[in-house]
């Protein structure tokens, strides 16, 4: 498979990931038992917005070095419009998240030790199904179209109202750990387990680390194949979807308090999904510039956040 990437193009990109982690550890913070400041995480969802596009306009430079500038600006336009459809996908792992949270009535301070958890699971987990599904693109091409139609089948769901389970304790997940495990009754501080009698138990805020990680399994089912739509280099792919995921702790309390206000959010990311489906599905027939995926993912953004807007002003007014 055609790759920009080499070696030193991983480890300098590893290092950054590595930086910002160590960034995100030692400066989002907040005091105990307080919310984030709407402010704060405003500022720090910017700043990993500003790292995302500096590394892209770093990446054009020594392409343009290296390549040439055709490659370059190429490769530089499917890193942003990967980007870009990765940020947005998140935002349904913000939602979720916030159930999770009510549900076991987990605490600000302790949110954000989950969530620096779930960032570092979060870039394992996809950095392990990217170089899978970058290898089953590469031996098997059929697949492509098998992602195409399940992306197709996913804008669907998105766009006729997803059937997502309200009540968390249906979740057959969490009735299998509570079956299999045994679970203190309330929280013990910021521990994920302790020793009572002898005996080990797990804490509920193990069961919430647990649930995290495995709804951005389930995401990623749907962004790993959309971004592959965009382009099928596993640099770009590994890049675009792991610098979408650096900062999502700071996106998640911008949008916690937003949750019910993207209110057309869902049947914008599912006319966007249908697209890219579709472009997919017919990549034997019809080759579209990447210049149209990524103006086509801006357009609709632009408009379900306006349609958003409209819609809360007029709430807001009633």
């Amino acid at each position: 498979m055609e790759t920009i990437g080499n070696l030193w193009l991983y480890v300098v990109f590893f290092g950054i990931v590595a930086v910002m982690l160590l960034v995100d550890f030692l400066g989002f913070k907040q005091k105990q038992e307080q919310d984030v400041p709407i402010r704060q995480a405003a500022y720090w969802s910017v700043a990993w917005v500003t790292v995302a596009v500096l590394f892209g306009g770093g990446l054009w430079l020594y392409l343009q070095q290296t390549i040439g500038t055709t490659i370059a600006n190429q490769k530089t336009m499917e890193y942003f419009a990967g980007y870009l459809l990765e940020k947005s996908l998140a935002i349904d792992n913000v939602f979720v998240w916030l159930m999770i949270f009510a549900a076991f009535a987990i605490p600000p301070a302790l949110q954000r030790k989950i969530l620096l958890y779930g960032v570092l699971g979060a870039i394992v987990l996809r950095t392990i199904f990217i170089f899978i599904g970058a290898w089953f693109v590469q031996e098997f091409s059929w697949v492509l179209y098998i992602f195409g139609a399940f992306l197709v089948y996913t804008g669907f769901k998105f766009l006729k109202g997803q059937d997502e389970e309200t009540n968390i304790e249906d979740i057959k997940l969490l009735k299998w750990l509570r079956g299999h495990m045994r679970i203190t009754p309330q929280l013990e501080g910021n521990k994920f387990f302790v020793r009572q009698n002898g005996l080990l138990w797990a804490t509920p805020l193990f069961l919430v680390l647990i649930l995290v990680e495995a709804s951005d399994v389930i995401f990623a089912v749907d962004s790993i194949p959309a971004i592959f739509a965009v382009t099928s280099d596993p640099f770009i792919v590994l890049t675009a979807n792991l610098m979408a995921i650096l900062g999502l702790r700071a996106m998640f309390f911008l949008l916690a308090g937003a949750a019910t206000k993207l209110h057309y959010l869902p049947y914008g990311l599912g006319i966007i999904l249908l697209f890219i489906g579709a472009k997919m599905l017919l990549l034997d027939v019809f080759h579209m510039p990447i210049w149209i995926s990524l103006g086509f993912i801006v357009l609709v953004l632009s408009i379900t956040a306006y349609l958003s807007l409209r819609h809360n002003k007029k709430q807001l007014q009633s």
